[in-house]
């Protein structure tokens, strides 16, 4: 190794370690490989839509009740620490919300919560507008989430799609 040099000047040893940025840099390496070595892979979860129920009206708009299933297809288990969430109905995002008092779900099991959610009503207004111009029969829906863990997991993004058959 060039950086280590045993000198011996009027008796003695003097010994020059690496350059403190060098040195710093192996220890981040060493460091940031140890740790991504830690979170094991995870499946994304299964986000499922049960039931959906109107709450009373409160003075800041409509707000509705979301029951959704949440499958944990992972040994571990998921302690949430918030989730962020949207549904749009023909590519128009019509309710969103965000929670964070979700409970711990167990590896290999599934839960249902409920969560809170609000209608943004000029989307809704603009859709119905689109139906009565064009009638459908099929409508598209993408449900969307953002799930953020406590600890070492990364945060999930789940996201479904389809179609609903008005016929």
């Amino acid at each position: 190794m060039n950086d280590m040099v045993l000198n011996c000047k009027a008796g003695i040893a003097i010994l020059r370690l690496p350059q403190p940025r060098k040195l710093f840099a192996l220890v981040w390496l060493v460091t940031l490989a140890g740790c991504a070595s830690l979170v094991p892979p995870l499946d994304p979860p299964k986000v499922t839509v049960e039931n959906i129920r109107s709450l009373p009206v409160e003075g800041t708009g409509p707000r509705f009740l979301l029951t959704v299933r949440i499958v944990n297809p992972n040994e571990q288990s998921l302690d949430i620490a918030g989730i962020s969430y949207a549904i749009e109905l023909m590519d128009r995002e019509l309710v969103t919300g965000v929670a964070n008092d979700i409970p711990v779900i167990e590896g290999y099991s599934e839960r249902s919560i409920d969560l809170e959610a609000g209608v943004n009503l000029f989307e809704f207004l603009r859709l119905l507008a689109s139906l009565g111009q064009t009638p459908a029969d099929l409508i598209n829906y993408k449900v969307t989430a953002k799930v953020d863990f406590r600890g070492l997991l990364p945060t999930q993004r789940v996201e479904k799609s389809g179609e609903i058959n008005l016929r």
